[in-house]
């Protein structure tokens, strides 16, 4: 060390190892130790001259996270040792890098833990370092604690709060009896003492004990109620089973049913022309209507759903009257739904009932609740299962009823919002059903279990969903005013190439629907339009200005290629 000082001290002073004793080298007096850095003792050495001194680099670790000395500015900007990487830019490799400033690895930690150190952190001073098997932050405080988190209590922490508790409570209940005990200000004892008081000379009347003519009272009350809510239960039992029948008769001539298509009723053309003008209105619905369905495979009737509590079924090729109202919910009815023939109908409605109906005699044939709201019923499309019901409700479940039985055969409970549609594909083995969360969901049908999850963050709620005459794709009304295409097959992606744009839909759960030969997408919106556009470029080829409120329904005629119906919340039904 004197070597070094003696160089340090000036020009002017002698070699080491002078005799002079009057030129002993001049001493420096040496800094504190907290006011200078360590420095490296292995940088500094001096030639075996003794004449000067020169820097060894010693290079350092670049894994190396903490340093016990202060480098040289050289030394921190010494290359990196050993053989250069081929294919590296700035001593990284260039397939490692994945951000402008190198490589940036990927972090996962779910909420809860997250949550759970974060707080941990902010009363306990420590933390555990998610990346590595170590703590971070009051490591004293970690081992004081024997590492417990603020959502892990150790068990003399538990029994002490329980005991708190419980003492608290207990004090609690002295105040209370306390309370009690206070003197009434209309008991006897005070009155005596306040003679003034108004309430001087009345006794005061115990809780619970009544007197002879308020049981008399009592009882004719309860018994008035009583039979107040039997009329009343007797009046709506009638009221779920009336219909009425507006037409002329109920049979023709030769026997058949009113509900009999015509034998004339069949498709002129395979190709849809878009329509232009209005060919009929059906008004009829005080309130405005929900959703309008066509009769299966020919079209001659067309069912409505009001939200005046009535459904209604009105004539399309003739008289184009009502033919016959049913009345059966008590508030209003939600959606609509045929079966195959056509020969019965399914309703739901806003009481919490789905109604299971006989379209020529407006008989209700059964009624199925949960006790919650159903939003979409359906049945499934095979022939050999039209006793099989699936209904949507407001708490999230898709339930399954067997019709013949009345019973629930199954419940698909994954959703985390209430189910708005159902949708059968794959020749009916399967089903899609969207929801207030913002995602699809496709079921094995008969099998409570998702086999496909579809859930992005741009997505919104679909609350309209139809199936493209060919099967293969699916049609979804979202709430950011677009239509978009997913694919049935088993991977049910986007089609990103096919979106439909141009309308207002956001809040209204607005019908979409294509045209018999697949050529046309048809949509109503918010403003009282319906829109038509071209299935294979994606324009915008028609609107019409179909309602003065919303247009919430629109269905393509089955057999007539350039007639369209259109529903809306004031109240009409308009044939285009």
């Amino acid at each position: 060390m004197d070597l070094l000082l003696s160089s340090y001290a000036g020009e002017d002073s002698p070699p080491h190892g002078s005799s002079d004793p009057d030129s002993s080298p001049t001493r420096i007096p040496l800094p504190s130790k907290s006011a200078a850095p360590n420095v490296d003792d292995t940088m500094l050495s001096l030639t075996v001259s003794g004449q000067a001194h020169s820097q060894v680099h010693k290079p350092l670790d670049p894994t190396q996270h903490v340093v016990s000395f202060n480098p040289t500015y050289d030394q921190l900007w010494t290359p990196i040792v050993g053989p250069a990487h081929p294919y590296a830019k700035d001593g990284l490799a260039q397939g490692l890098r994945n951000h402008k400033l190198g490589f940036v690895e990927n972090a996962s930690i779910e909420p809860f833990v997250f949550d759970e150190q974060y707080n941990t952190y902010y009363k306990f001073g420590y933390a555990a370092d998610p990346s590595e098997n170590r703590y971070v932050g009051d490591v004293v405080g970690f081992e004081k604690n024997d590492g417990i988190t603020v959502y892990n209590i150790p068990q003399h922490e538990q029994k002490k709060r329980k005991l708190e508790k419980k003492k608290e409570m207990m004090e609690e209940n002295d105040q209370v009896v306390d309370a009690v005990e206070v003197d009434n200000p209309a008991s006897e004892t005070w009155l005596m003492n306040n003679r003034k008081s108004p309430w001087a000379g009345k006794k005061e009347v115990v809780q619970g004990e009544l007197t002879e003519e308020q049981k008399k009272y009592a009882e004719e009350h309860a018994k008035k109620k009583a039979e107040k809510e039997g009329v009343e239960r007797e009046k709506g039992e009638s009221h779920l089973d009336k219909s009425t029948f507006h037409g002329k008769e109920e049979k023709d001539y030769q026997g058949r049913s009113w509900i009999a298509p015509p034998k004339d009723a069949k498709a002129s053309n395979d190709h849809c022309y878009i329509p232009k003008k209005l060919v009929h209105t059906w008004s009829g619905h005080t309130k405005g209507v929900s959703a309008i369905r066509f009769f299966p495979r020919h079209g001659h009737l067309i069912l409505s759903a009001g939200m005046d509590t009535k459904v209604k079924i009105w004539d399309v090729f003739n008289s184009g009257k009502c033919l016959r109202t049913y009345m059966g919910h008590n508030k209003a009815v939600r959606d609509i739904y045929f079966t195959n023939d056509g020969t019965k109908f399914l309703s739901a409605g806003y009481d919490k009932n789905i109604k299971y109906w006989d379209t020529e005699t407006g008989q209700v044939i059964s009624t199925f609740s949960t006790g919650k709201i159903p939003y979409v019923v359906r049945l499934n499309p095979d022939d050999d299962k039209q006793n099989i019901l699936l209904a949507g409700m407001s708490d999230k479940k898709i339930v399954q009823w067997d019709m013949n039985s009345g019973q629930i055969t199954q419940e698909y409970d994954q959703h985390l919002g209430a189910v708005n549609t159902i949708t059968f594909v794959d020749d009916n083995r399967r089903f899609v059903t969207s929801s207030d969360d913002k995602s699809l969901r496709v079921w094995e049908f008969g099998i409570p279990v998702v086999i496909k999850y579809i859930s992005e963050p741009h997505m919104h709620s679909m609350p309209a969903i139809s199936l493209h005459p060919n099967k293969n794709w699916l049609a979804c009304q979202s709430l950011d005013n677009q239509i978009l295409i997913y694919s049935t097959r088993e991977r049910f992606q986007l089609n990103k190439k096919k979106r439909f744009a141009g309308h207002i839909v956001a809040g209204y759960a607005c019908q979409v629907n294509f045209s018999p030969d697949g050529r046309f997408v048809m949509s109503g919106d918010g403003e009282g339009r319906c829109w038509f556009w071209d299935w294979k470029s994606c324009k915008v080829f028609r609107t019409l200005k179909c309602h003065d409120g919303v247009c919430i329904g629109s269905e393509w005629h089955p057999l007539e290629q350039s007639k369209v119906a259109t529903c809306g919340w004031d109240g009409l039904i308009k044939y285009w």
